[in-house]
């Protein structure tokens, strides 16, 4: 019976399943997005909320509880240094999970999880980037200008040249 089984058990033992939430925390943390299952996904985001939330503050405290989930020293210097200045003004909610579609193999349904603000794409907006083109295009449109009349100058060279040689020929 499943009374009172409040989370999803992955299919695994609670060992397993602690140490694959916890190699993927430290995936998540390194890479900044992953690409899993969508249980997994979730799974994840119910684990490293907290311990992006305990690393705001960063304490000596902190950073034990951290690392008694984690394991892994590189990821707890990395979420303390890098990904708690980022998310420090936000109250909550520092992963996304984006849908992809299912898995070829066995048809299982895929996500890809992130941490929010480093994703630049979602964050830089559209006006943003097409400020960008529009620099770009300008200087594009710059060089062929200055291009144009040279082109122009060669090709009636060669119109002169080859009106040249049927007139000679004529004669």
């Amino acid at each position: 019976m499943r009374h009172g089984k409040k989370f999803n058990h992955l299919g695994r033992k609670t060992a397993h399943r602690r140490a694959m939430l916890a190699n993927m925390a430290c995936s998540l943390i390194e890479h900044k997005r992953i690409n899993t299952t969508l249980a997994k996904a979730k799974a994840l985001k119910q684990f490293i909320e907290p311990l992006v939330t305990k690393s705001k503050e960063d304490t000596t405290h902190n950073r034990r509880i951290v690392f008694s989930k984690i394991r892994d020293k590189y990821a707890v210097t990395e979420l303390f240094r890098e990904v708690a200045p980022k998310v420090g003004d936000r109250p909550g909610g520092y992963t996304r999970i984006i849908k992809l579609g299912n898995r070829l193999g066995d048809n299982a349904d895929m996500a890809m999880i992130e941490l929010v603000d480093f994703n630049e794409l979602y964050n830089a907006g559209k006006p943003a980037k097409k400020k960008s083109t529009r620099r770009g295009r300008s200087k594009k449109v710059e060089e062929t200008a200055v291009e144009t009349p040279q082109a122009e100058v060669a090709p009636e060279k060669k119109a002169d040249s080859a009106e040249e040689k049927p007139e000679t020929s004529q004669e």
